[in-house]
């Protein structure tokens, strides 16, 4: 999350209930980027070109996401809400998928992956809430 993005409109909006405070986003992606580069390093030791391949991919959507939801937003409005939401369901799958390839070739950097999946897994549903409340208005 951007410091920008939570200090400006997003402070403002209506949140889903089980949104959690603006700190825990930064702890959380600091151990999650820690898993995710343990498992890049195991797969790219492991010269798994498959999941490697599908690692980047992962990691790129992911990098697309903040900028069209935070950035978006005061742009486009509600529409930027949404192209996140499929931005997001797009990285789930991305992340399923690197998850799955891995297992073939190193179920330690798999399983490292598992918490980065529920996260945004999680995350899908705080931007789904935030895109259907931000249209009702």
């Amino acid at each position: 999350m951007s410091v920008a993005g939570v200090d400006g409109w997003y402070a403002d909006a209506r949140h889903v209930t089980w949104t959690p405070p603006n700190w825990a986003f930064g702890v959380v992606w600091s151990v999650l980027y820690l898993l995710m580069a343990v498992s890049g390093w195991l797969l790219w030791l492991r010269r798994a070109r498959g999941a490697l391949g599908l690692y980047v991919t992962q990691l790129v959507v992911n990098a697309l996401w903040t900028p069209v939801f935070f950035g978006g937003y005061p742009l486009i409005g509600t529409t930027a809400l949404w192209i996140g939401v499929a931005i997001i369901v797009l990285l789930d799958l991305l992340v399923t998928a690197t998850i799955a390839t891995a297992w073939r070739v190193s179920r330690p950097a798999a399983l490292l992956l598992v918490p980065y999946l529920a996260w945004i897994l999680y995350a899908s549903t705080l931007n789904w809430g935030d895109a259907v409340l931000s249209s009702l208005n």
